[in-house]
């Protein structure tokens, strides 16, 4: 799947198999390598409309910052073509640790492997994404993912 993204590769990433990215990991273990290695980046992959309304995640302890880039852009939820161009100009490093990070962990599974086949040879998925799964109420946020584990994030 090397070269331009488009629309056409969704069903071949969402069919991909585990050894076609780094693999998932938990928030509480992508906090853990954000923080303990300088090299590792966490890249958003929701919507503008997600980082603005749903907030983000806080790096600001650990001194770094979440590097932002749309997977699909909203409303439209086409797949963000210049995305792989994005996110090689935010990381040059390509055996540097990517930490793929979502609503729930669908998205940044498909941006892992995306950039995998790109050439990134540690591109995570983090499970749980940044709100979780519904609760019983239909909510997100509570139960699992990077808000519900208590890690830092800020409203956008």
């Amino acid at each position: 799947m090397p070269g331009k993204m488009n629309e056409t590769t969704v069903p071949e990433i969402l069919g991909a198999q585990p050894d076609d990215y780094a693999g998932d990991i938990s928030v509480q273990e992508a906090w853990r390598v954000l923080s303990e290695n300088p090299s590792a980046v966490l890249v958003d992959v929701r919507t503008r409309a997600e980082w603005s309304f749903v907030g983000v995640a806080d790096l600001s302890a650990i001194s770094k910052q979440p590097t932002l880039a749309e997977w699909q852009s909203f409303p439209t939820m086409n797949v963000n073509a210049g995305f792989a161009t994005e996110v090689t100009a935010a990381v040059s490093d390509k055996a540097a640790p990517i930490l793929f990070l979502c609503r729930s962990g669908a998205r940044s599974r498909a941006a892992a492997v995306a950039l995998t086949a790109q050439g990134f040879s540690r591109a995570y998925n983090i499970t749980g994404g940044f709100e979780g799964d519904l609760d019983e109420t239909r909510h997100r946020g509570q139960r699992t993912g990077w808000k519900a584990a208590g890690l830092p994030w800020a409203q956008g």
